[in-house]
């Protein structure tokens, strides 16, 4: 069986997003990068693409011509699918244009700059019946795959409360000085969006409190910190949500969280029990009941489920982290590719991705018009 031709735009020199997807995309042997646009730099972006291996004339100036190029050729050597691994502002017009020219998709979060962008998209992938992935990776980890089917199975009944927190601090020695926060794109809105914590690690709490408990969202109420006045992005956010008149939660997001790195902290509350996890230490699931002791479940082991299972590539005891829960989503896109059965949360679908742009505005427009109750679509 032939591997899956990848294209990948963005993601080049020490670009963090960049190695993690190329790593994850090899990880099943499914997955060949053939080609790409990898900087905006000419020279830059030719020394990338030759340094990873990849032939001189499947380098490409910008996606328009990855495109124009890749049609020309026959249709069992071109690309099928393309990573868009770009800062927010590019989302669109490239997720859009290949849509339209029939390549399979694999974006990162969040999906586009505005919601009306991204219903956009979702209708032209409807039309065409293509596969779209938006990397909320998180839901990824083996553990946390076992999570969401042990509530879907009644391990801990039905569900009244969620707190999920997610902290970084990197931004706060670059929120203090002006000089320094025009240099990080995600502070800029032209390239940014409407949001830097809520469109960049908000929407991966909001994702994951939905993919966990299996149910939607009904209605937030957002209160926001931008820190200094002339900043226009917020750094920091608190965001009551209500999924019924009876389970309720909080979602957490901030990145000026002085010393924290990547703590994101998990906290799902049933009739019966809890589960609760960390990403920092994500081969750890506790599962809390009422009037027994902690019980602390791990990947790989034969008493977990074939969906937390298939996911685990190591056996027990081997730590399994940020690199093997992307691998997991192209790995589910794969057999979306090869029209393979999957287990439902294999991969982020294109939806969540537009519910995540969703949650995105109506967290900002709660903010605005004075931290009220703002219903979602």
């Amino acid at each position: 069986m032939s591997k899956i031709r990848l294209g990948i735009l963005g993601g080049g020199g020490d670009s963090l997003i960049g190695i993690v997807h190329r790593i994850a995309s090899g990880m099943f042997d499914e997955f060949d990068l053939v080609g790409g646009c990898f900087n905006p730099d000419p020279n830059e972006n030719m020394a990338f693409g030759k340094k990873i291996g990849i032939k001189k004339k499947r380098i490409y100036d910008n996606f328009e011509s990855l495109i124009e190029a890749e049609l020309s050729l026959p249709i069992d050597e071109r690309i099928q699918v393309v990573s868009v691994l770009t800062p927010n502002f590019l989302h669109y017009p490239m997720a859009k244009k290949l849509i339209q020219n029939n390549f399979n998709v694999i974006c990162e979060k969040p999906l586009t700059t505005t919601y009306s962008e991204a219903q956009e998209l979702e209708l032209e992938v409807k039309k065409k019946d293509l596969v779209f992935a938006v990397t909320y990776t998180y839901t990824g980890y083996p553990i946390v795959r076992e999570m969401k089917q042990m509530i879907k199975d009644g391990a801990i009944g039905k569900i009244q409360k969620i707190d999920l927190q997610y902290y970084q601090g990197w931004i706060n020695p670059i929120i203090k000085d002006p000089k320094l926060r025009k240099t990080v794109w995600r502070l800029d809105p032209d390239k940014g969006g409407l949001s830097c914590c809520i469109g960049d690690i908000g929407t991966h709490a909001f994702n994951m409190a939905e993919f966990l408990t299996g149910m939607k969202i009904d209605k937030i109420l957002a209160d926001l910190n931008y820190l200094y006045p002339e900043n226009l992005m917020d750094v920091d956010g608190t965001i009551l949500v209500r999924f019924s008149e009876y389970c309720k939660g909080v979602i957490r997001a901030s990145q000026i969280a002085t010393a924290e790195e990547n703590s994101f902290t998990v906290q799902i509350y049933g009739e019966n029990g809890c589960f609760k996890w960390n990403q920092e230490n994500p081969n750890y699931l506790y599962q809390l009941m009422e009037g027994k002791p902690i019980q602390i479940l791990k990947p790989g082991n034969s008493y977990l489920s074939d969906f937390s299972l298939k996911s685990s590539k190591l056996p027990p005891g081997h730590p399994e982290g940020f690199f093997d829960a992307m691998g997991n989503i192209y790995n589910g896109v794969a057999k979306s590719l090869r029209k393979a059965q999957i287990t439902n949360g294999s991969y982020p679908s294109i939806n969540e991705g537009v519910r995540g742009m969703m949650f995105i505005e109506k967290v900002l427009e709660s903010n605005k018009n004075g931290n009220i109750w703002i219903k979602l679509d």
